[in-house]
């Protein structure tokens, strides 16, 4: 069972480290993917500006047994033909990577609010456009009719305090270029890193 009281004090916890560390509020996100309602419940009594999510199937599982009271960002490997059964849940779009999706949620959540997947580790193993093809995929999404409200990367899987710096300070370097406000990086584990690099959602 999940503690909501473990929950609300880690939530506080993290945005105090945040406000100390940036000398501002960061949005967080709290990843559900493989946790059930009572989860949701204890992320949303708990303040969080949106719950995670990365399969859709359980996206609608959760959404028939009425959990889905937060904003949803859907943060996992995007599938063209899944896109249009999951569209009406997704608040925010945080995994474009390739021109299929672009057109799929286009179609089927036109206007929707999106943020670039970028691979900024090298890692194969990772979803996310190349740095060097981002212009051209920011173009291609607002040509779509789409809302790019910034980009988002994974740290790399393995690896010290400098590469994880170094692959958060390239997104940082990447939504200041284009001109978009979300930076989002940052997980359990590195957190605290990608907040020093500009994070402004973890």
């Amino acid at each position: 069972m999940i503690d909501p009281a473990v929950v609300a004090e880690r939530v506080n916890a993290i945005r105090e480290e945040a406000t100390s560390i940036t000398g501002r509020g960061v949005a967080l996100i709290a990843v559900t993917k493989s946790f059930g309602c009572d989860a949701i419940a204890a992320a949303v009594a708990a303040g969080c500006d949106g719950i995670g999510e990365n399969y859709a199937q359980e996206l609608l599982e959760k959404d028939a047994a009425h959990c889905l009271d937060a904003p949803v960002h859907f943060i996992g490997a995007l599938q063209s033909n899944k896109i249009r059964h999951i569209a009406p849940l997704v608040a925010v779009w945080q995994s474009v990577d390739r021109a299929s999706v672009v057109t799929e949620l286009a179609r089927r959540a036109p206007g929707a609010r999106v943020l670039l997947q970028v691979n900024t580790t090298g890692e194969v193993s990772k979803s996310g456009v190349e740095p060097a093809e981002v212009e051209s995929l920011h173009k291609m999404t607002l040509d779509a009719g789409l809302v790019v409200e910034g980009v988002m990367t994974l740290g790399p899987t393995h690896g010290d305090r400098a590469s994880r710096m170094a692959s958060f300070r390239l997104l940082r370097q990447i939504a200041d270029t284009h001109g978009v406000s979300v930076c989002s990086m940052g997980m359990s584990d590195d957190y605290r890193e990608a907040l020093e690099c500009g994070s402004t959602m973890v």
